[in-house]
């Protein structure tokens, strides 16, 4: 009985020790990246002014703005989630839901996993030899999302089936003793109980992508752009148009990088307020995703 209760006071003691270093861990982890930002807030914070979104680049670094930049990468972001958000989560939902458990569906599930950790320029490599020089898509705007929806696929597909993995069985059996079929109890309960995983997985990944700088370089992104793409909306019928879709583009990581290049403080100063500028579109993202996700699941009735 002595040895019991010393056994469980010594598995205590373990556990406090692991919930201190744990707590110790996320308390650096915070302070590093509350300085860093704060850092990055004091140098770039002169030069975040109405203008410096609404100006193209320029050699005069005081004259140097953005709005070129952040448009190729809503635009590149765009493409990229209407390409990779669709696929990945109806490849999730198969592989989960329908995929019969055989050496095919292993061996995918083997490469989807291997292709999660590949570094990015390998996927820029691989479209500019598929959307550059096979498909002749260009040095273009199609190019550059489809190659960052081809870097965050897997894990879109690992964040849905994951997602899906979680929902009890006894959801599903209700819903079969009801009568419903398999498509009807993935429409109506199994997407909607793990929509709050996979918008979770989406958001990360589409963070990523904001963020990737080598594969959308290696397709061909210009450094320094001085115009936008064109309009989507005509005055013309069928008033759409899709040639903004094959028009050069630039984002913001590369922005960064060209001002970061250059040997002039005051370019450091524009690529700080840039960096801050990305921050806030991935923290806008993060928090689009928390309210659509509290929405759905205020919706769900377990």
């Amino acid at each position: 009985m002595n040895e019991l209760k010393k056994r469980i006071k010594y598995n205590k003691f373990l556990s406090s020790i692991f919930l201190i270093i744990g707590l110790l861990s996320t308390l650096v982890g915070l302070f590093l990246l509350t300085v860093l930002f704060v850092d990055l807030f004091i140098d770039g914070y002169p030069r975040l002014t109405y203008k410096f979104l609404t100006s193209f680049p320029s050699r005069i670094p005081e004259k140097a703005g953005i709005l070129s930049a952040w448009v190729g990468s809503f635009l590149i972001l765009f493409v990229t989630a209407l390409a990779a958000i669709p696929i990945g989560v109806a490849a999730g939902i198969y592989l989960e839901e329908y995929g019969r458990k055989n050496w095919i569906t292993n061996i995918i599930e083997i490469n989807i996993a291997n292709l999660a950790g590949v570094p990015s320029i390998v996927y820029g490599l691989l479209a500019l030899g598929l959307f550059v020089y096979f498909f002749k898509f260009g040095e273009s705007i199609l190019t550059g999302g489809l190659t960052l929806a081809l870097l965050i696929l897997p894990m879109v597909i690992m964040a849905t089936r994951e997602s899906i993995r979680a929902i009890p069985n006894s959801i599903r059996e209700a819903s079969y003793a009801l009568g419903a079929t398999k498509w009807q109890t993935v429409q109506w309960h199994i997407f909607p109980y793990s929509l709050g995983g996979i918008l979770t997985g989406i958001i990360i990944g589409l963070s990523r992508a904001i963020g990737e700088t080598a594969p959308i370089i290696t397709v061909g992104a210009l450094t320094f752009i001085a115009f936008l793409p064109s309009p989507p909306i005509t005055s013309d019928f069928p008033f759409l148009s899709f040639k903004w879709l094959f028009d050069p583009f630039t984002a913001m990581p590369i922005q960064m990088f060209n001002w970061v290049s250059r040997p002039q403080k005051e370019f450091q100063v524009n690529a700080a307020a840039a960096g801050i500028i990305l921050m806030i579109m991935t923290l806008i993202m993060n928090g689009l995703a928390i309210y659509i996700r509290y929405r759905f699941r205020k919706k769900i009735k377990w």
